[in-house]
């Protein structure tokens, strides 16, 4: 087998920032974006005579997240010391679970790559531990010198560790999309890679197919999905490079070069006893009881997945289905929008608002407004969209009942958007109403048809083409607002009865 056909095993170990008002073992406060060093404590800078306290909040927040990935809750877990001497955490250790982490096993269901059709793969967890995070690091680019920013060194983490059960550089992004959108839905982060509240690192490695793992190596730090895939891809050419020159892979610590689109050495990679673990001395195992657990399942929302099977249910396709549950705001706004249309849908009992129709506005001509506005704090969610859910689901109803045509409804979109006012509203004041009266589209139907006699005698002889043209003409007579379901019969009945 050519080392080109080798297959790369890769394992996710994804920090995410938990979103709690203090950090994970002090009350100090932390929120991003802070001047630097000002979200700064005694316990912090680790000076002494200070202890830690565990955060309540962050490990609630904790439980969900192990609730939503399957996983198996350990009542009884313990607290570590993970020693090293780099200048982003003051006290020369981060406070960790090693051995005896709160959550164990579990899995999360990812998306193929056209959506939530079959073609998902379980991937599974090996374990999730909470911890502190570290602080950051600026290197000033021709400078001797670093700077340090303390505000994030103590920020509550959760580190969700996955089995080596990836195949491919896409698959790997795939699994960071679910689980960020698994964490926004649940509250617990707003998962941003950006900010840095969401970042991963990748252990990748490639072997025969069916054979022994080739050696590991990780890519540390990558803030975006894009650069996430890109990394990977990188590491396993170079992988590929190395032993097709019958050198060795070995393990080590990786950076990604952007610029260079490569993977970089950094150093050799740290076993275990390189970090000098060894139990919290400050504190006694941390114990979750069943209660809280029980409360905490109580309230757990409906899942990315969960809503993507539901929306397949509603007549939605994958693909819909998974843009729609990419963004729980989103996700929302769709659930209150068609509990809308319940109300604004219905007509001698037929329902002209389905979910496939108010997907497509939403999806469509809504959300391309959305994300083509200047202002760039607009979001699709209820409470905070210019146009509100009943909106959506009215506007709809007014497009389906053929009350105004849908190139009116877009029309009618925009002025909503912009003037945070209900379609209806618009409809009647901007004169979008359809003119659907048969006895007043018959006589101006009549009226056009005998000012076109050279038309009407050519469309009796054969040129059926130019029915546009009279529908045209009729379109043109009423300024666009005749609707076209009821011209184009009337039309053909008025020439057919002129043979």
């Amino acid at each position: 087998m050519s080392v080109r056909d080798y297959q790369p095993v890769i394992g996710l170990e994804v920090h995410c920032q938990l979103d709690t008002a203090s950090k994970m073992f002090t009350g100090c406060p932390f929120h991003f974006g802070a001047e630097p060093n000002t979200q700064v404590d005694a316990y912090t800078l680790g000076l002494p005579g200070t202890l830690p306290v565990p955060n309540a909040r962050a490990v609630e927040f904790a439980v969900r997240v192990a609730l939503a990935a399957r996983c198996e809750i350990q009542r009884v877990s313990r607290w570590a010391r993970k020693h090293y001497f780099y200048p982003d955490l003051p006290k020369g250790y981060q406070i960790t679970q090693n051995d005896h982490p709160y959550a164990r096993g579990g899995g999360l269901e990812v998306p193929g790559p056209k959506g939530a059709e079959g073609d998902t793969t379980y991937v599974r967890l090996i374990r999730i531990h909470m911890e502190e995070d570290a602080g950051k690091n600026t290197h000033l680019h021709g400078e001797r010198d670093s700077l340090v920013d303390y505000n994030r060194a103590g920020a509550p983490l959760v580190e969700i560790v996955s089995e080596p059960d990836i195949r491919s550089a896409a698959e790997a992004a795939r699994y960071m999309k679910e689980l960020r959108a698994i964490v926004r839905y649940l509250g617990v982060s707003d998962a941003n890679m950006e900010q840095g509240s969401l970042r991963c690192d990748a252990n990748v490695s490639i072997g025969p197919a069916g054979g022994p793992l080739g050696t590991r190596c990780e890519i540390k730090n990558l803030n975006s999905f894009k650069f996430l895939e890109l990394a990977i891809r990188a590491e396993i050419r170079r992988q590929r490079d190395l032993l097709a020159r019958g050198l060795p892979v070995q393990q080590c610590t990786l950076s990604y070069d952007t610029a260079r689109d490569e993977t970089r050495i950094m150093r050799l990679k740290e076993a275990a006893a390189d970090y000098r673990y060894f139990p919290e001395p400050d504190m006694p195992p941390l114990v979750i009881e069943p209660e809280l657990i029980e409360r905490v399942q109580e309230d757990m929302p409906e899942l990315p997945a969960a809503r993507r099977a539901r929306y397949r249910g509603l007549g939605l396709s994958a693909y819909d289905a998974g843009v729609l549950t990419a963004d729980a705001g989103l996700a929302r706004y769709f659930d209150a929008a068609l509990t809308c249309a319940k109300e604004h849908g219905q007509r001698e009992g037929e329902d002209l608002v389905t979910a496939k129709k108010l997907c497509n506005w939403i999806t469509g001509e809504l959300l391309r407004r959305v994300n083509e506005d200047e202002r760039g704090d607009v979001r699709l969610e209820p409470g905070r969209a210019p146009v509100e859910p009943a909106w959506s689901a009215e506007l709809v109803a007014l497009v389906e009942g053929g009350v105004i045509s849908a190139r009116a409804g877009k029309e009618v979109l925009g002025k909503s958007y912009a003037e945070r006012r209900a379609p209806g509203e618009i409809v009647e004041r901007d004169g979008y109403r359809q003119v659907s009266d048969t006895g007043e589209l018959s006589a101006l139907i009549e009226g056009i048809l005998d000012r076109s006699e050279k038309q009407v005698a050519q469309y009796l002889g054969g040129k059926t083409k130019l029915l546009g043209f009279f529908v045209g003409q009729v379109m043109k007579a009423t300024r666009g607002q005749a609707n076209p379901k009821v011209v184009r019969p009337l039309l053909l009945a008025a020439l057919k009865a002129r043979a």
